[in-house]
C-alpha cells in the first residue's frame, strides 16, 4: 500500500507527484553522492493544490510530503519513493515527522504570529529527513501579514526546503504567492470511486458504502465518517428532518435551536478528546509536576493555549454547521430534481418519503428559494453572525418558501 492509495479518483495528480518525487529523490541522492545533479526535474520549491472540498487537497500534500521523506531501501533497488510503510512515510503521514511542519487555521484566519517559527523554520536545512517540508492546509485563510510572511520565504526558499499550499481554488491564495506555486488542480471524485475506498480501506459493506458516497456526493471525508460513525448519521438523520419541521414558527425556531446545540455539542465532544492532553503536554513540558503548580513566569504560555483551544472550538461548531448546511442544500437539491422530473440519482435516498411528500406540496421556484435561504445562512456566519439569529433566519425562510 502505497502513499497514494489514500488519493481517491485522483490518478492524474498522483502520477505527477509520484514523478516529481523521483525527481527530488535523485536530486538528494546526487547531492549526497556529491554526482551532478539531473538536469531536467519535475521537482520544485512550492506547490498550490486546489480542489473542492472533500476532493483530499490535505491528503495529496501529506502524501507528497511522505513520498519526498520516504527511505525505504527499495529504492536503491528502483523502487519508486512513497512506499508508505518506512518510517519516514509512516512519520511523515501521522503528523509527527520532525521535518514536516503542518500550518491550518484555528480561527477564521491564520495569523502571522502562527507562521513566524514556520517560516523561521523554512530556512534551515532538514534535521534528520530527505527535505524541509511546509504544510498549510487553509491557504485561503492567511491574512495579510501571514501571507506576506510566507511570499517572503517562497521567493527565496532554502535548496532543500518544500512549500505544499492547499486551498479551495487559485483565486484564494494571493497572485504573487500562486505564481511562484506548481499548480495541481484536484476533482471531487467519482461516488463510485469513494464507495470502492470504503470497502477496500475500512470493510465497509458495498451497499453501507454505496449509500453513504451517494449521500455526502463524492466528499470522502465525510463519507467515511458517515460509514465509521453511528453518532455522524444519527446527526444526519436530525438535519434531514429539519424541512418537515419547519410548517410552523415555534417549529422552525425549535428546529434552529436543535441545530445550533447539536453543533456546539459535537464541538465540545471533540474538544474534550484534545484539549485535555494538549493543557496536560504543555504543563509537563514547563516542568509543572503532575497535578501541581505551574513555575512562575509560565501561566501566559497556558493561557495562550485555552485562547487558541476556544478559538478552535468556534471553528468545529461552525464546521459542523457547515456539514448540516450541506446536507440540507443536498435535500433540497433532490426536492428539486424530483419536481422538474430528472433523471439524476438522488442523493438522498434514506429520505425519500419526505422527498416526495416536499416535491408534491411546493414548486420549484419555492425549493430554489429555500436552496438561497441555506446559502444566505451559510454567507451570514461568514461574516460572524451570532450562529443561533443566523439558523434562525434560515429556517423561517425555509418555513416561507
Amino acid at each position: 500500500m502505497t502513499v497514494w492509495d489514500d488519493l481517491v479518483g485522483q490518478e492524474r495528480v498522483s502520477e505527477q507527484l509520484a514523478a516529481a518525487a523521483r525527481d527530488a529523490d535523485a536530486f538528494v541522492t546526487a547531492a549526497a553522492s556529491d554526482a551532478p545533479p539531473p538536469e531536467a526535474s519535475r521537482m520544485t520549491h512550492a506547490w498550490l493544490f486546489t480542489g473542492p472540498p472533500g476532493a483530499g487537497r490535505n491528503q495529496a500534500a501529506r502524501a507528497f510530503a511522505a513520498a519526498l521523506q520516504c527511505v525505504s531501501p527499495d529504492r536503491a533497488l528502483g523502487g519508486a519513493p512513497g512506499c508508505g510503510f518506512c518510517d519516514g512515510c509512516h512519520t511523515a503521514l501521522v503528523g509527527t515527522h520532525a521535518d514536516v511542519s503542518t500550518v491550518a487555521a484555528v480561527g477564521s484566519q491564520i495569523l502571522v504570529e502562527a507562521m513566524r517559527d514556520t517560516v523561521r523554520k523554512s530556512f534551515t536545512a532538514p534535521a534528520n529527513g530527505r527535505w524541509q517540508v511546509i504544510l498549510v492546509e487553509d491557504a485561503e485563510r492567511l491574512n495579510e501579514k501571514s501571507a506576506n510572511a510566507v511570499l517572503k520565504a517562497v521567493e527565496e526558499p532554502a535548496p532543500r526546503t518544500v512549500w505544499l499550499l492547499c486551498a479551495p481554488s487559485v483565486e484564494d491564495v494571493l497572485p504573487t504567492i500562486r505564481s511562484r506555486c506548481r499548480h495541481l488542480v484536484l476533482s471531487t471524485p467519482s461516488v463510485e470511486a469513494v464507495a470502492d475506498m470504503l470497502v477496500r480501506r475500512e470493510g465497509i459493506e458495498p451497499d453501507v458504502a454505496a449509500a453513504v458516497a451517494r449521500a455526502t456526493q463524492g466528499h470522502v471525508d465525510r463519507a467515511r465518517r458517515l460509514a465509521t460513525d453511528p453518532a455522524a448519521r444519527a446527526r444526519r438523520a436530525v438535519v434531514l428532518k429539519l424541512p418537515l419541521r419547519v410548517e410552523d414558527v415555534g417549529g422552525a425556531l425549535r428546529a434552529a435551536q436543535e441545530l445550533v446545540d447539536a453543533a456546539a455539542e459535537d464541538a465540545k465532544q471533540l474538544a474534550e478528546e484534545r484539549d485535555g492532553k494538549e493543557t496536560e503536554d504543555l504543563k509537563a513540558a514547563l516542568g509543572a509536576a503532575q497535578g501541581g503548580r505551574l513555575p512562575r513566569g509560565t501561566a501566559g504560555a497556558v493561557k495562550d493555549l485555552e485562547e487558541m483551544q476556544k478559538r478552535r472550538r468556534t471553528r468545529t461548531q461552525r464546521d459542523s454547521l457547515d456539514v448540516a448546511l450541506a446536507d440540507l442544500t443536498s435535500f433540497y437539491r433532490d426536492v428539486l430534481a424530483l419536481q422538474l422530473g430528472s433523471r439524476i440519482a438522488l442523493a438522498n435516498t434514506d429520505a425519500e418519503d419526505a422527498l416526495e411528500r416536499l416535491a408534491r406540496s411546493s414548486t420549484p421556484e419555492s425549493t430554489l428559494r429555500r436552496i438561497e435561504a441555506i446559502a444566505a445562512c451559510g454567507e451570514a456566519l461568514d461574516r460572524n453572525v451570532a450562529p443561533l439569529l443566523a439558523v434562525e433566519a434560515m429556517t423561517m425562510a425555509l418555513r416561507a418558501g
